[in-house]
């Protein structure tokens, strides 16, 4: 009898122990979509990978992720609308795509503003970080890892190295206020998405461009061009383009998923800065494998792109946003 006792008792203890573990089966657990533009070979994607994974594990399986690359879910310039209203809940989104909405939001991807990626990424941790962190709350969208690209300049017929050589090219500049400065350098600029630059170039639409290191490579440009201006030492070209989540989805987060998110995407960021500068480095062997000829753009050309910088996307930027000045004060 005394056996049957003991036994009865060691099954209540382990039924109870059960029910208090902090198991979370596949109905309490929460599925979060991250859409985004970059192909699944692209290092943003597998920064996107490796964040959704650190975070269903650090949660405990009550937050899951489904990514959808290559635009599969939101075309890219949707996807700011898409994260406002609730219908997306993460993107790894370059943010001067929302700035037709966002004007201010032009500051992350205004030519020479910075001259590394290690100067941007320290933007979190600066009021002009914060102050772009607080105007895209504002607007519907919260930054969980900060992440800056460099682009290179591609080109065929001639090198771009200095502004005067790009009069009389025909280019896809990469930003508004990019494409202002390079026209009013004498370039005729076509507006497209990165992912048709190749069809461009190999038609002839195109005779250069601007575009992210990743993208040169990944859409395999060095196909169609015979220069390549790398960003491995300085460019003309770095965008903000972190993972980020809608402020719906953030509202909706329990406090601890919410110390978890935050906590995961920091975490990241340094990983975040080591991803972009590989890429550099292996856009520069990517190119001089492919026979394309490689520079390495000086600190004196890029002064020569900053003069012409400050006197017209600058100007602009402060002349046409509100607050753009001190904006780009605080960036300076």
């Amino acid at each position: 009898m005394k056996s049957y006792v003991k036994c009865a008792a060691i099954i209540i203890v382990l039924i109870m122990g059960w029910s208090l573990s902090p198991v979370v089966t596949v109905s309490e657990a929460r599925e979060l979509r991250i859409s985004h533009q970059f192909s699944e070979a692209d290092a943003r994607h597998k920064l996107a990978l490796e964040y959704a994974t650190e975070v269903e594990k650090a949660s405990g399986g009550s937050l899951t992720f489904k990514l959808f690359p290559s635009q599969a879910l939101f075309k890219s310039k949707v996807q700011y609308d898409a994260m406002a209203k609730g219908a997306l809940d993460m993107s790894v989104f370059p943010l001067a795509y929302a700035s037709g909405k966002i004007p201010e939001l032009d500051i992350t991807l205004m030519p020479c503003i910075i001259d590394s990626v290690d100067e941007g990424m320290a933007w979190r941790n600066k009021e002009i970080g914060k102050r772009v962190e607080a105007i895209c709350e504002k607007r519907g969208m919260k930054i969980i890892t900060w992440l800056w690209y460099a682009g290179g300049i591609g080109s065929k017929g001639k090198a771009i190295n200095v502004p005067e050589d790009v009069k009389g090219m025909k280019f896809r500049a990469a930003g508004k206020l990019f494409e202002f400065m390079l026209n009013e350098a004498g370039a005729s600029i076509t507006s497209m998405a990165s992912s048709e630059m190749y069809m461009a170039l190999q038609t002839g639409v195109l005779s250069g461009g601007l575009t992210s290191a990743e993208s040169f490579v990944s859409y395999r440009l060095y196909e169609q061009l015979e220069y390549f201006n790398t960003p491995e030492k300085y460019s003309i070209w770095y965008m903000a383009e972190p993972i980020v989540m809608s402020m719906k989805t953030w509202k909706s987060l329990s406090e601890k998923e919410k110390k978890v998110v935050s906590e995961v995407g920091l975490k990241l960021e340094s990983r975040a800065l080591e991803i972009a500068n590989a890429a550099n480095s292996k856009a520069t062997k990517v190119f001089s494998d492919a026979g394309i000829k490689v520079h390495a753009m000086t600190k004196a050309e890029w002064s020569k792109w900053r003069v012409l910088a400050e006197k017209t996307s600058w100007k602009r930027f402060a002349d046409k946003v509100k607050g753009g000045q001190e904006l780009l004060d605080l960036a300076k």
